[in-house]
């Protein structure tokens, strides 16, 4: 059945058969439900602004109300929350970016939408933080796939135009994973997109007054450079369209009271500038409340942010995943908090595809997953595949068994996060010239986790010339001073040893030394009584 449309130039407003309506009719005859969708638009308002889906969104408020900068900026937003969800249904970064510039009125229909879903919000003036967008388009766009599948990018490339009949895809009762796996070939762009070039510009562009915009005035006095917010709104377009006021100087005067040093805030930004994007009184202020509520020291919140500024940037949803597994893993509250302060870009982890494959593994080694979580919750960011197998594999082929390499890891949680070219091998190959057994190794795994040139065979060379014999742990774990006491307190036994041989040895030799001398005189004096007794007779 062919489209209908029907515009009403008084009312500014279009009627027509909803598209995902079309994908699903298939043409076998059967009947087709089809309901009309009455889709209104503000005066002097892109036509794109159409809303595709069956809402009760009022769409009159009027984008006059909203600040040209601000506007700038939610499109920004709203182009990364598209790049960042056809990315996560596996369209390539090259696609995504290709759909992003051809994008533009499209990108209006979302900034419409988004403004008649938070219309009390800009009615007193109040900004949607980077969560609020993502969260409000999020599943808007998730309908739209569900429809329309792999047509999802000629949609919105062509958008408010429907794609040509030859591009439909198949039925919508086709699974959504089947549809955008579909490989979609385009040469990659070598240079940076419009939309880039424009927000990078923004950064050292004159304003009337002959001066940088405020914010970037701002960015400079707190020591960042211009090349620096270039390379972060490359990466993240919406910072160079980020108020000054709403956004960037509360997110920094907040890092400064907990205590961050001023030349820590330009690299924090340089990691995560969505921080600025955040609400503080909605999202970042409860989730450190909830975090503290855990056990991670309020103390310590500069060095964690410092850490992984990112921590701060998840839902409550993926906090609290992570929070869930590691209970179930059998962390107490207190650890857990623990184990945030340390390593807080454990959350970043997929408790599904990372954290709980992962655990299955060392499990499969035998290793206590509490007390390896607890002790060095990074392995648990590393791959299976990539890591850990060539890990477990190298030590069993050099003899070691799967309990004696579960001893290990649960002794020294770091071992697999070694290098194996550059840690491992060398290493394991200078431990075969030094004077220990295989199973000193299983007792001491902590050995590769010091430096081969600076530590190990410095040490052991002052070992080996001084004849004695220490532990694998005392050559290496004891502070310079522990190291000489121990080495000279072995040495010293050492001698004492060897001096009590040695007087022990003289003690039996004069002895023996004796003997022979009575020997000799009873012989003697035996002669001479025997000579006497002669005489006598």
């Amino acid at each position: 059945m062919e489209m209908q449309a029907m515009f009403s130039t008084t009312a500014h407003s279009l009627e027509f058969i909803p598209l995902l309506q079309r994908l699903g009719g298939g043409g076998g005859g059967g009947a087709l439900s089809m309901k009309s969708t009455q889709l209104s638009f503000p005066t002097k308002v892109f036509l794109s602004r159409a809303n595709f889906a069956d809402s009760d969104v009022d769409e009159s408020f009027s984008t006059k109300m909203v600040p040209p900068s601000l506007l700038a900026a939610e499109k920004e937003e709203a182009k990364a929350v598209l790049t960042l969800f056809m990315k996560k249904r596996g369209l390539s970064k090259a696609v995504a970016a290709r759909t992003i510039n051809k994008s533009e009125l499209f990108i209006e229909h979302l900034i419409s939408r988004l403004h008649s879903v938070h219309k009390s919000r800009y009615l007193v003036g109040r900004e949607l933080t980077t969560l609020e967008i993502r969260d409000a388009l999020f599943p808007y766009l998730e309908s739209l796939l569900g429809n329309n599948g792999n047509l999802l990018v000629d949609l919105v490339e062509s958008f408010p135009e429907l794609p040509d009949n030859e591009k439909l895809g198949p039925p919508a009762s086709t699974p959504v994973k089947e549809k955008i796996t579909t490989p979609v070939s385009s040469p990659p762009d070598p240079t940076l997109d419009s939309r880039k070039l424009k927000a990078i510009s923004r950064v050292s562009e004159i304003g009337p007054a002959g001066k940088l915009p405020p914010h970037i005035l701002y960015l400079l006095e707190i020591g960042m450079e211009i090349d620096q917010i270039k390379v972060i709104t490359r990466r993240f377009p919406a910072f160079a369209y980020y108020s000054l006021e709403g956004k960037i100087r509360p997110a920094v005067e907040f890092l400064l009271d907990l205590g961050v040093p001023k030349s820590n805030i330009p690299i924090i930004l340089s990691k995560r500038p969505q921080l600025c994007g955040i609400s503080l009184s909605e999202n970042i202020i409860p989730t450190m409340t909830f975090l503290e509520g855990l056990g991670v020291d309020k103390t310590q919140w500069a060095k964690v942010i410092y850490r992984f500024p990112a921590l701060l940037t998840y839902s409550n949803q993926k906090v609290k995943s992570t929070v869930a597994f590691l209970t179930e893993m059998g962390i107490s509250e207190q650890n857990i908090g623990k184990i945030l302060t340390r390593c807080p870009n454990i959350i970043s982890y997929s408790v599904e595809d990372k954290l709980r494959p992962t655990a299955e593994y060392f499990r499969s080694l035998g290793v206590d997953i509490s007390i390896l979580l607890y002790r060095c919750p990074q392995a648990f960011g590393l791959s299976i595949e990539g890591n850990l197998k060539p890990v477990t594999e190298f030590f069993l082929n050099k003899g070691y068994s799967i309990e004696e390499i579960g001893t290990m890891v649960s002794r020294y949680g770091a071992l697999y996060t070694f290098s194996l070219a550059e840690n491992l091998i060398p290493k394991w190959e200078f431990f075969l010239t030094m004077d220990y057994p295989k199973s000193e190794l299983v007792k001491f795994p902590q050995y590769f986790g010091y430096s081969l040139e600076e530590r190990i065979k410095p040490r052991y060379a002052v070992v080996k010339e001084s004849g004695a014999k220490l532990l694998l742990n005392q050559v290496l774990s004891l502070s310079q001073g522990d190291f000489e006491k121990a080495l000279n307190k072995k040495i010293e036994k050492m001698r004492s040893n060897e001096a009590s041989k040695l007087y022990e040895r003289m003690f039996l030799d004069l002895c023996n030394c004796q003997n022979d001398m009575l020997e000799e005189m009873t012989e003697h004096l035996s002669y001479i009584f025997t000579e006497f007794a002669g005489n006598l007779i």
